[in-house]
């Protein structure tokens, strides 16, 4: 079955939504979409301490569309597309984040959520660190600080799924629970 945004996208809007978009990502766009989410935050009375994960996680995650994304796109416009849902579910939150990616880059990338999801809060500081210190960064200058840092700040373990796009592209999928 060939992975569709469109079925992916619908799948996921069954709760309240708070935020949501798909499409191209933009410094801009990222900004804007900060500012939607915390007017919509506010409307729904979102305690303080869930609205601080909740912001946390948004800005890591979207830094993370927006860097990580594969820039040869699926349509091969170059854009960077991505998307994002915030779903409010009773008293807890999901943040459901979506990019196309390599195919090659599967592996990577379950290991480092599996070794993220395998720490506890104190391994998750001390990792944070240890990359901080020995600047363990990325070609795209990141050294997974921005997932680690949700975890830390959630306390939830991820959860992912990878969609087949065509032979060598993939949707990757991220969901993270913020109580």
């Amino acid at each position: 079955m060939k992975f569709v945004i469109d079925d992916w996208y619908t799948r996921h809007r069954k709760d309240e939504i708070i935020v949501e978009y798909k499409g191209e990502f933009t410094p801009k766009l990222i900004s804007n979409l900060l500012d939607v989410a915390e007017s919509k935050l506010d409307e729904v009375a979102t305690p303080s301490k869930i609205r601080k994960k909740i912001y946390n996680s948004l800005v890591e995650g979207l830094q993370n569309l927006f860097h990580h994304s594969c820039k040869e796109d699926i349509d091969k416009q170059g854009a960077i597309f991505g998307a994002i849902l915030l779903i409010k579910i009773g008293e807890s939150f999901k943040l459901i984040l979506g990019n196309y990616t390599k195919s090659n880059n599967e592996r990577f990338l379950i290991d480092r959520i599996e070794q993220i999801n395998s720490l506890s809060k104190d391994e998750l500081k001390q990792l944070y660190k240890m990359i901080l210190n020995n600047k363990e960064f990325s070609e795209k200058g990141g050294g997974g600080l921005g997932m680690i840092d949700i975890a830390r700040k959630t306390g939830s373990k991820y959860e992912y799924n990878f969609y087949p796009v065509e032979e060598s592209y993939m949707f990757f999928e991220l969901m993270i629970n913020i109580n």
